[in-house]
Order: structure tokens, then C-alpha cells, then sequence
């Protein structure tokens, strides 16, 4: 199905950009397929207590205190996040995570990110403060403007994020085959669709300086999420980030592996973390 939308967006964006871009504005709003359950995950996702919450569907662990958020990624679910819950309720943390609108279990097209800052404002309200926050991929920039706009988090644990919101629309547009004039007409769509045409909306939502402590895991081998964000995300938050770079797990193993696991879980616990950005990694550019 991907190849064949792929082939044919490809075609009509070099008869009618305009086209091609609304078209792939639709498919934007409801990703082409859902993340279902994982069976190394169902253990863990059939343990949580599940609650629908003006339509999303949320899922929390342990006895309420010190409070965990996770934030999922594009096409992907709550459950990916069953090693980092396991290890969490080992330490006493409890964990809080959600389906996002048109993921997982909750229904409907997908939410902006405006739409993502009131559900994690829902969710602080019901369960917060946070003790930190872990999100993964196109969580990232969701979790972390929620932040910027208020929502309390103590630590932060960013791993294979994206950092600037145009980003999304380029990736989009390279998975499709569609080049630079489709992807401007998908940028104008989204700001139309969206945001009230707003265009500063790139700028606006793109990473910006924080000063909760903030940790940045990132894989040399991902093949979705450019290493490169990592850079301008560590560069963004300055003395208050910290760097854990992995080598070959790309962007979806990166999940899976213990020590991952471990070292975000160990950055939460630890409020003197001192580990610094690795020789070589130049944060001035």
C-alpha cells in the first residue's frame, strides 16, 4: 500500500504540486496503519489500569506516587514503552502514558501538537507533577513544548526526537517520494488545517532553550530520525543536556535495549547527573 501511495502522489506532484499536497495532507491526519500490541509488550500493556478520557485512551501503573509521563511516537503506542515500565515500578515510579488520538487504542484523525499540550496538561492534572518525562521520536518535540508551556517535569529523557518542527513535514514528504514544491503545499495545508495559517508555526513549535534537566539519547544507525536533531537539541539546552549516544539500534531497538533502559531510567533518579556531551560533539555550531 505504501509503494503504491507513494507512486502515485510521486505522479501527481509533478502535474499538480497542489494537488499532491493536499493529498498528502490527508494522509498526514490518519497515519497509514496502527501500532498494535507486541506480545514481549502484552504482559505489561494488560497490567495497566485503562481509562478513556475525552476519547484518548490512557493507561497508568503503580500507586500514584512519583509520576512518570511517556509520550509514544508516530504510529506507535503506549505498550512500546514496557521495558521503561517495568523498571520504573521496580524503583516505585509510576508510570502514566497514553494512546495518542489515531494510535494505538484511541480513535479519531491525529492532533496537532497544540492538541497533544491539553492532553499531557489532562494528564498532569489528573496525576501530576511529574517526576520527568520520557518520550520517544515524534513524542519529543509534542512533550517538550508542553513543558515549555507549563506542564512540571522534573527531568526529561529525549530519545530519538526530533527537534525542529519542519522536520516532520520533510520526513513526511522523503518517505512519500514527493519533493520540495508538494512539501510546501503540505506545509501551507498543515498550517490551514491546523493552525489558522499561522506560518511561524515552524519556528514556534522547534525546539527551544529549557532549563529542566534534559537527557538526549540518540542512534548512529537512525534511519528515521536524523542523528543531526540530536545536535540541535543538545545545542538548544546547553549546560542543562546531557548525551547518551548508542550504536546500532536504530530508531525502534533503541526501545528495547537494557541499557537504554537503565541509563534513562538511572538519569530520572539522579538529580546531581553530571555525565557531559561526549568529546567531539560540537555544541556551538
Amino acid at each position: 500500500m505504501k509503494k503504491l501511495i507513494r507512486a502515485g502522489l510521486s505522479t501527481i506532484g509533478k502535474f499538480s504540486p497542489r494537488l499532491a499536497g493536499r493529498l498528502a495532507f490527508a494522509l498526514w491526519r490518519r497515519p497509514m496503519g496502527r501500532g498494535a500490541v507486541r506480545e514481549l509488550e502484552r504482559a505489561v500493556h494488560e497490567s495497566a489500569r485503562v481509562e478513556a478520557v475525552d476519547g484518548v485512551v490512557t493507561y497508568t501503573w503503580g500507586d500514584g506516587r512519583r509520576p512518570v509521563l511517556l509520550v509514544h511516537g508516530w504510529r506507535s503506542r503506549a505498550s512500546r514503552f514496557a521495558g521503561f515500565i517495568t523498571r520504573l515500578l521496580e524503583l516505585g515510579y509510576s508510570p502514566v502514558a497514553f494512546d495518542a488520538p489515531g494510535h494505538g487504542d484511541s480513535p479519531g484523525p491525529i492532533t496537532s501538537i497544540l492538541g497533544f499540550q491539553r492532553i499531557i496538561r489532562g494528564l498532569e492534572e489528573r496525576h501530576g507533577p511529574f517526576e520527568g518525562v520520557i518520550a520517544h521520536s515524534l513524542g519529543v518535540p509534542f512533550a517538550l513544548y508542553a513543558v515549555r508551556e507549563g506542564v512540571a517535569a522534573r527531568r526529561l529523557v529525549m530519545i530519538s526526537g526530533v527537534a525542529e518542527f519542519g522536520y516532520l513535514a520533510d520526513t513526511f514528504c522523503r518517505e512519500l517520494g514527493l519533493g520540495p514544491k508538494v512539501n510546501r503545499f503540505l506545509r501551507r495545508s498543515i498550517e490551514r488545517g491546523y493552525f489558522d495559517s499561522d506560518d511561524q508555526i515552524w519556528t514556534r513549535f522547534s525546539v527551544a532553550a529549557g532549563k529542566s534537566d534534559l537527557l538526549v539519547i540518540h542512534n548512529d544507525e537512525d534511519d528515521v530520525v536524523d542523528p543531526e536533531q540530536a545536535r540541535i537539541l543538545l545545542r538548544a539546552y546547553g549546560p542543562h543536556a546531557h548525551y547518551l549516544p548508542t550504536s546500532g539500534l536504530g530508531h525502534r531497538r533503541i526501545m528495547t535495549d537494557p541499557e537504554v533502559i537503565t541509563e534513562a531510567v538511572a538519569f530520572l533518579q539522579d538529580s546531581r547527573a553530571d555525565s557531559d556531551v561526549p568529546e567531539g560533539l560540537d555544541l556551538s555550531a
